[in-house]
């Protein structure tokens, strides 16, 4: 599918150079690439690039380690706290006297629609097409590991958010780094919180919002026909702003509402087919525990099969990155370490279910190619890939598997692009907002214009192909990890002393249920 670089289209259609028009766009666009390519390669390729005489990305270390302390030093609290968040979604410890913005069941909505997106759909393809089934274990296993890291930094997010007058709040990694390391007579908090805020509002640009405008246009052209990526932009545009400009309450509106609609959609198409083939299911569990420890290979053995599933949930359910901590601030509670426990559902839904349901129809319906002697997956000349049943990879893998079963799939698969696009391009500019302000100050007039800039870049992305541009708002979204974990590490004491202390008086009573 061409991607459409011609931003100057309109005026050109309408002087007749439709020779002439093509090639200064694209000249245009090669300029733009080449510059930021210079600009910013180097760090990019720090970034995301492995450790040394390995396939495995530093960046998903520092992740997956982050996930593994924090799980550790908590007693596993995503897991002995898994009913207690249910219940805190559901609103029955919910005061609405309590100072916030949105329910705990909106903070959880905005924050997933955040995180589920093309990552679940093209990631898992991609995990699975490279690491085999086995990947998918591994991909769990890093799931579970982050809701500890959701928990940690979302609780951190409501105890230092800044609370307002007219009932609006800020809150996020800006905020806990600078009251939290003064709290502890830390030095470098403010520091932190800059470097964070700067790489928040380009990671929301890009990563958050071109990305995404850019692949909705790419899905929808491919099922409807090639068209002007300028026309989707557009229209992506106006949409997010009339959203956008209503504030959280209104981005909240809309994705308690979105979220588990395309939730319900992809799932239960998902767990439909899985059902239809349930006599597969059996050996398909097989595939991925045979998978995850066995194999030869770098990318099918156990190493590939491992350092593609935590890449892909790492990348996915954005645990440690510190962006969902911010949609977390604004929930109505007076108890911090509640949004923590809801919080920490966020990479179960995102990862564990979701990601896992694209990996059992991938591996269900026959995409890849098994060994019918061995049970092995096929792997290429060079032992380093797997090769799938037609060639398809990524978002066309995941087409493909489901289309098997449903020929109409396709056409379902757009609209859950689309909304995933959509939900997730409203929540970063939330997210970016924040970051903006705290850089900037709240007004009216700078939240304006940081609203009208972000779109600006939702038109710009599905016009026009600036790869650089967009690699390095997805470095900038990394990089937020990079320094968000470094403060929680020096934060979580604080986090475990809420932790007791909620708990000991939920034993005792003291904390009682409102519905």
């Amino acid at each position: 599918m061409t991607r459409h670089t011609n931003l100057l289209a309109p005026a050109a259609l309408s002087a007749g150079l439709l020779t002439a028009a093509p090639a200064m766009a694209q000249s245009l666009d090669e300029k733009v690439n080449e510059v930021f390519a210079t600009a910013t390669g180097p760090y990019v390729s720090f970034i995301f690039s492995n450790f040394p005489g390995t396939n495995y990305p530093w960046i998903v270390a520092w992740l997956v380690i982050a996930a593994t302390v924090f799980s550790i030093y908590f007693g596993f609290i995503q897991f002995r706290a898994f009913p207690h968040s249910i219940a805190l979604v559901r609103g029955d410890y919910s005061d609405p006297n309590d100072a916030g913005e949105v329910s705990h069941f909106q903070a959880l909505a905005t924050a997933l629609s955040g995180t589920v997106g093309l990552g679940n759909i093209a990631g898992v393809a991609v995990a699975v097409g490279i690491g085999g089934p086995g990947a998918t274990f591994w991909m769990i296993l890093a799931g579970l590991l982050g809701m500890a890291s959701k928990f940690t930094e979302c609780t951190l997010g409501v105890k230092y958010r800044n609370e307002y007058d007219d009932g609006t709040v800020s809150g996020g990694p800006m905020y806990y780094m600078v009251k939290g390391f003064a709290e502890r007579n830390l030095p470098g908090g403010k520091f932190l919180a800059i470097l964070f805020a700067i790489f928040c509002i380009l990671g929301s640009f890009g990563g958050g919002n071109m990305f995404q405008s850019n692949q909705a246009h790419a899905q929808i052209a491919n099922v409807f026909g090639d068209y002007p990526g300028w026309i989707t932009g557009l229209v992506f545009a106006v949409v997010v702003f009339l959203v956008i400009v209503g504030g959280l309450k209104s981005i909240a509106r809309v994705t308690e509402k979105v979220v588990p609609f395309m939730g319900i959609l992809y799932v239960g198409t998902a767990l439909i087919i899985i059902l239809m083939n349930f006599d597969q299911i059996g050996t398909a569990f097989g595939q991925i525990f045979e998978g995850a420890f066995t194999g030869l290979g770098i990318a099918g053995g156990m190493v590939g099969a491992l350092i593609q599933g935590f890449r892909r949930a790492a990348f996915s359910n954005e645990a440690g990155v510190g962006s969902a901590a911010i949609a977390h601030s604004a929930v109505r509670t007076k108890e911090p370490i509640t949004e923590g426990f809801v919080s920490l559902l966020e990479p179960f839904i995102d990862t564990v279910v979701i990601c896992t349901m694209t990996a059992l129809v991938i591996i269900i319906t026959g995409q890849l190619m098994i060994d019918p002697a061995t049970g092995q997956v096929i792997l290429n000349e060079a032992g380093t890939a797997i090769q799938t049943a037609d060639g398809s990879t990524g978002v066309a893998l995941t087409s493909a598997a489901f289309s098997s079963a449903f020929g109409w799939f396709r056409y379902v698969l757009a609209v859950a692009v689309v909304l995933f696009a959509f939900s997730t391009m409203i929540s970063w500019s939330y997210y970016g907002l924040k970051a903006w302000t705290f850089l900037f100050g709240e007004g009216h007039t700078k939240e304006l214009t940081f609203k009208v800039i972000f779109c600006v870049f939702t038109w710009i992305g599905a016009a026009a192909s600036l790869g650089p541009v967009i690699d390095f708002s997805d470095a900038a979204i990394f990089s937020m990890a990079v320094v968000n974990i470094f403060a929680l590490y020096f934060l979580m004491p604080i986090v475990k002393r809420e932790m007791h202390s909620y708990l000991s008086r939920l034993k005792s009573g003291e904390i009682r249920k409102f519905a």
